[in-house]
């Protein structure tokens, strides 16, 4: 097992920086590129939506970003200290409807509801903490069951090294 830290400003140039750190993460773990292609969308879409509307001040907040990869459960965690907000609250967006018949937003906490298998909230000690878990054999984001290996690879793909 092994388990990536990192710690971000709650400021948007941050973003690459993380998203470079968490691809050296997939290489070291032998993770197939749609995976961490996924852990980064999810990443970008939580971080700055908390960045863009959860702080009520201009001052430097930090962002806490821990990856475990423990046989073949991937387990995201983010936790902040921003204002108190329950993601899993939102209501599940109306695909079918129009687009101009749609609120704006909602789409990211349905990209992380759909490619996650399991996604927890809780409040502690005045910070948000999201949980995250997925198994890496569990079927893509675009609701292909990809074949894979015993190891989570899409069969006929590399192992990155």
């Amino acid at each position: 097992a092994e388990r990536f830290v990192a710690r971000m400003r709650n400021d948007l140039t941050e973003l690459a920086r993380i998203a470079e750190e968490v691809e050296g993460f997939g290489e070291r773990r032998g993770l197939d590129a749609r995976t961490v292609y996924n852990v980064n969308l999810i990443l970008d879409e939580l971080l700055t939506n908390t960045i863009s509307y959860g702080y009520a001040d201009d001052g430097d907040h930090a962002i806490e970003i821990a990856i475990d990869h423990r046989d073949d459960l991937l387990t995201i965690t983010v936790e902040d200290d921003a204002m108190p907000f329950d993601t899993l609250s939102a209501p599940a967006p109306d695909l079918d409807a129009p687009l101009e018949d749609r609120p704006i937003g909602g789409l990211g906490i349905h990209i992380v509801r759909t490619f996650m298998d399991d996604v927890r909230y809780e409040r502690v000690e005045g910070r948000n903490r999201i949980v995250m878990t997925r198994r890496t054999g569990a079927p893509a984001a675009d609701g292909r069951n990809d074949e894979r290996t015993s190891d989570g690879r899409k069969r006929g793909t590399k192992r990155w090294t």
